[in-house]
Formats: C-alpha cells, sequence, structure tokens
C-alpha cells in the first residue's frame, strides 16, 4: 500500500511491502520531482520491491506475427535466444520493447551486427547468461560449459533445438530456460514461448506461452539479411 501525508509544505510517502513495476514507479517518480520543483520537501519511506516482466522467446525464423507482438507490448524486456532470421524481427521488436538478443546458427551478417553471439548481465539481482547453442544441464556443449565457468549465472538461457525446457542444474547451480520456438519453421508442433518476472534476484511467475501449433513451413530467412 502506498499513503501520502501533506504536512505543511513536506510530503511524506509509505510504501510498505509494495510490489511495484517499472512504468509505475517512473509515474511516482515524476510527481516527486514536480513536488520538488515548486520547493517543497519530500520525505520516502519505503520498502517496496520493483518487479521486471520479461518475455523470452528464440527461434522465430524471421516470423513474427500478432500473438507474439501482443505479448511483447506486455513485457518491460523482451529477450530472444536466437535464429532470428530477418533484421526486420529486430528493428520490430526494438520499436516495441526494449530487447536484448543473441544470434543463432541461421543468422546472417546484418543480424550478426546488431545481435550478440553471448550476453552475461545483471537484472534486477539475477545473473544473466544468454547464447544459441548451448544443450542441457548434463549434455551441454564444451563451449556452453566453459561460459558457464567463466560466468557463473544463476539464470543460464539457450534456444536451437525447438524444444522448451526449464529445469535447474544442481551441478552448476542456476536455473537453465529454453523457450522453444516461437516460428513456423522447423520440426516443432507448437509454438511456445517464456514470462516471468525477476525481482530481488528471484525469478518468479513463470509462465508457457502457447502459440498454437507451428502450421506450414514459410520462407522464413532472408538471405539479404
Amino acid at each position: 500500500m502506498v499513503r501520502f501525508q501533506l504536512k505543511r509544505n513536506i510530503l511524506l510517502i509509505k510504501m510498505n511491502d509494495t510490489f511495484f513495476f517499472k512504468e509505475e514507479l517512473s509515474l511516482l517518480m515524476i510527481y516527486m520531482r514536480h513536488w520538488l520543483r515548486l520547493g517543497n520537501r519530500l520525505i520516502l519511506k519505503s520498502n517496496y520491491k520493483i518487479l521486471k516482466k520479461i518475455l523470452l522467446l528464440s527461434d522465430t525464423h524471421g516470423h513474427l506475427d500478432s500473438k507474439i507482438k501482443n505479448y511483447v507490448k506486455q513485457a518491460d524486456e523482451v529477450w530472444h535466444a536466437g535464429d532470428i532470421g530477418k533484421l526486420s524481427i529486430l528493428d520490430e521488436l526494438e520499436t516495441l520493447k526494449p530487447l536484448r538478443a543473441v544470434f543463432g546458427n541461421i543468422d546472417g551478417n546484418k543480424v550478426r551486427l546488431q545481435a550478440h553471439e553471448v550476453l552475461s548481465f545483471s537484472c534486477e539481482g539475477v545473473a544473466i547468461l544468454i547464447t544459441h547453442i548451448a544443450g542441457y544441464p548434463g549434455r551441454y556443449t564444451p563451449k556452453a560449459r566453459s561460459l558457464i565457468t567463466q560466468y557463473r549465472p544463476k539464470l543460464f538461457i539457450c534456444g536451437h533445438s525447438h524444444i522448451l525446457k526449464v529445469m535447474q542444474d544442481k551441478t552448476k547451480g542456476h536455473l537453465h530456460m529454453n523457450p522453444g520456438a516461437a516460428g513456423i519453421s522447423g520440426f516443432h508442433k507448437i509454438r511456445t514461448m517464456l514470462r516471468f518476472e525477476l525481482s530481488e534476484g528471484k525469478v518468479q511467475n513463470l509462465e508457457v506461452i502457447e502459440l498454437g501449433l507451428r502450421g506450414a513451413l514459410s520462407n522464413a530467412v532472408d538471405g539479404t539479411d
């Protein structure tokens, strides 16, 4: 709960055990800055927690439809685990939400110039490592094992297999995620993505998103990209 208390020119804001999404916190900051510009005082007492909503997808292979974009609009950030397929996919996603992306084995030079081979970063206290080809716990590729040893992530993400998989790697000490394939090219039957929230060093509220049957194949890779 957020409580506002006004005493003369002093605004007291109390926030107790409250979860904020990024856009809500940004709006609160705008109000606070305006109050201070008027020459007033502000006291902020808080133990709030910030939630960041993540949409994780992979293996679009040049396909981005309204179903995917609907979930993109609900997220704070979008992470793509490779085999993007076309540069236009990255461009369109970036117009909708902040994007982090790695390229995959089918991606051409233009996509590789805009995406990364490996991403290592921290988000809301969670150490993240993303690459396209990695395998899975107990069956990691040599390169993936090396990256895990180097970066020691709390959340390790890959794509490539078109098989949705979420499992705890007790040996390496991280959570492994593969969102499956969101595109319509490949052998998978169901198009899938994952979404979850990050807060205070924890991954929570994980959901599997099913986009429906893969359907017919398409010319999913634009060779000019």
